[in-house]
């Protein structure tokens, strides 16, 4: 995101929405930019302002008569009462049985807070394991970003990394604190990231090692890799486990050569995000993908396009598939698909045009989307049905190992490293859920994987025991409360909820959508904060068209 390949986009705006004096201005520095190569750093996302939405916490919450799904994977059980004290649950009573009245004298008293959700549904938080807080170019505030994730019932990210270090310990910090309306934030960063490091690399081992320690000291919890050579990507990961950091890697095509997701795994990766590196662990007839002779990763659609032609290199069911398998299940290897982000490869023309775009899509995020050889994930360029066809059949095969896996006893998570490729924050997410139920995963096992596997995802390099991710007495209180059954249409969960013939009046309605997220025990009204959200958006639209006039 603070490429300089970026420039062009941030500067082409700023010059469509200034006043003519400083578009004159902005036009001679681009000039001045281009012929002198100067590196300019570009202004990082405007930290969100301090919190003044959301209620609580409450000395004694009760959240009355609802349908509980708990994300252990138990089935839904209801009606219950849940009790939750300042920042925890401490209780969860059944009061009654379905399609009976409940008796007021079975129920916990003392509420100084009460949330009638009968006929309701209520399940843990959503634990997004690969996100990043939008971009200057895109999307400038956090404030965005953080309200759409929590409209969508999201109450923990993983930042790999959310922005710069500093301002990303920062923002965990004011999170953690409730200081802002945002998710709890895990911070993980990519090697070299810091202020102290700015004019270093890292070389050796030595020096691998070093950056870990000093990531560790300013309080990052773990690692985002790439696919490093051998020695450095063990001395990461060495030091990482020492100090009880987790860590995760996008094994890009650059490096996979020499470290593939089973080099990784082996090494003591805690787990991989995409596909990266997978396919390539069990390829049947070569060590390297056959890239075409006039193939260049930094052209995106050569980088995008091809990588979904490994489908047909790997043998679902053979030695190979079920040796990769075998050894990381005994690793205990946690797979962080991220399929929503690739998935407007399979039609791109649904991606474009999908319902949310409308409303909640910041313009300057739409034009990022938009064919461009300079925004990252604009690779439309020239995609055809052959593009298409083939990322259909990677899904195929990519989601025949991932329902595999876990029918064997493998941890997949949720993530969706929303911002590129048509993926909206919060909603990506849930595209996410639909898309593991897509691979074989039934709605409970889609639910486990986006809540309580995420949350120990977390927790496993810690050695500790989860602290949210499931709706249990002595967790945090990170849950959502939504008026559809997320079992029956996760489509529910979306901020737009889900389309539906009323046949009592034959109109059309939206149901559903998260009504209430409560994250720390702060009660967010889900709704009211997609509406904000509306209105940044159409304050864009509006300021554009001002700007346009004059």
């Amino acid at each position: 995101e603070f490429k300089l390949t970026k420039m062009k986009n941030e500067l082409q705006y700023m010059i469509r929405t200034q006043s003519w004096q400083i578009k004159n201005y902005i036009i001679f520095a681009l000039v001045v930019f281009f012929i002198v190569n100067t590196t300019i750093v570009i202004a990082q996302v405007k930290p969100a302002p301090d919190r003044i939405t959301g209620e609580g916490p409450f000395d004694r919450l009760i959240i009355r008569g609802s349908t509980l799904i708990d994300g252990s994977g138990g089935p839904a059980i209801g009606p219950v009462d849940i009790v939750i004290e300042k920042n925890r649950i401490v209780d969860i009573q059944v009061v009654g049985l379905p399609h009976i009245p409940i008796n007021p004298d079975n129920r916990p008293t003392g509420a100084t807070k009460e949330i009638d959700a009968e006929g309701k549904y209520v399940m843990p938080g959503i634990v997004d394991l690969h996100v990043h807080t939008g971009g200057n170019t895109k999307a400038p505030e956090a404030e965005y970003v953080y309200k759409l994730w929590l409209a969508n019932g999201i109450t923990t990210v993983r930042g790999v990394p959310t922005g710069p270090l500093e301002w990303s310990l920062s923002e965990k910090d004011r999170s953690n604190k409730n200081k802002i309306a945002a998710p709890r934030i895990i911070s993980f960063h990519v090697p070299g990231q810091g202020k102290e490091w700015e004019d270093r690399k890292i070389l050796t081992p030595a020096d691998a090692k070093e950056w870990v320690q000093y990531a560790n000291n300013k309080g990052v919890d773990g690692l985002k890799l790439g696919a490093y050579r051998p020695e450095i990507m063990k001395a990461f990961l060495d030091e990482a486990k020492l100090l009880g950091m987790g860590s995760t890697a996008h094994l890009g095509q650059n490096g996979v050569a020499q470290m593939n997701a089973l080099d990784a795994a082996r090494l003591g990766l805690t787990g991989m995000t995409h596909f990266y590196g997978l396919f390539e662990a069990m390829y049947e007839t070569s060590d390297i993908q056959p890239w075409p002779v006039d193939m260049n990763y930094n052209d995106e659609q050569h980088r995008f396009g091809q990588v979904a032609r490994q489908w047909n290199m790997v043998k679902p069911g053979g030695e190979k598939w079920n040796a990769l398998m075998d050894e990381l299940l005994e690793l205990n290897y946690f797979i962080n698909p991220t399929m929503t982000i690739y998935s407007a490869g399979r039609d791109v023309m649904s991606a474009r045009n999908a319902d949310w775009h409308k409303n909640y899509t910041l313009p300057t995020q739409m034009d990022f989307f938009e064919p461009s050889r300079r925004s990252h994930g604009a690779y439309w360029f020239d995609w055809t049905t052959h593009d298409e066809i083939a990322w259909k059949k990677f899904y195929q095969v990519w989601m025949q190992f991932l329902n595999e896996y876990k029918n064997r006893g493998g941890k997949v998570t949720v993530g969706s490293d929303s911002g590129f490729i048509y993926s909206l924050y919060g909603f990506g997410t849930i595209f996410e859920l639909e898309l593991l139920q897509e691979a074989g995963f039934n709605p409970l096992e889609v639910i486990r994987a986006a809540t309580m596997h995420g949350a120990e995802e977390i927790f496993y390099p810690k050695q500790k025991p989860i602290e949210y991710g499931v709706v249990r007495p002595g967790l945090l209180a990170d849950l959502i409360i939504v008026d559809e059954n997320p079992l029956a249409n996760m489509k529910v969960l979306y901020g737009t909820g889900a389309v539906k013939l009323n046949d009592a009046t034959g109109e059309v309605e939206r149901v559903g959508g998260v009504e209430y997220t409560i994250k720390d025990g702060i009660i967010y009204d889900a709704k009211a904060l997609l509406k904000e959200v509306a209105d940044m958006v159409s304050e864009q639209k509006i300021n554009r068209q001002e700007d346009l006039k004059n």
